[in-house]
């Protein structure tokens, strides 16, 4: 058996709802759910952010910088 962590969201309904990349295979899964501690809300936040913005983020369109944009950091000095 193989794992594959994803992140997920259960709405009102209460149905949950992820998103799987390409290469997972069609067909039934075993789920286990992981509820958040209440001092967890910080971590919550940032993969809430990252949900919401993972669209944007992955659009080629804003990859505007290359390796070769910038000058290297010269951690000696």
């Amino acid at each position: 058996m193989k794992a594959l962590e994803l992140l997920g969201d259960i709405d009102a309904q209460h149905c949950l709802r992820a998103e799987v990349p390409e290469g997972v295979p069609t067909g039934p899964v075993r789920l286990i759910v992981l509820i958040a501690d209440e001092g967890d809300a910080g971590a919550d936040w940032a993969h809430g952010i990252a949900a919401e913005w993972s669209d944007e983020l992955s659009d080629a369109r804003q990859d505007i910088y290359t390796l070769d944009d910038g000058k290297p950091v010269d951690a000696s000095g």
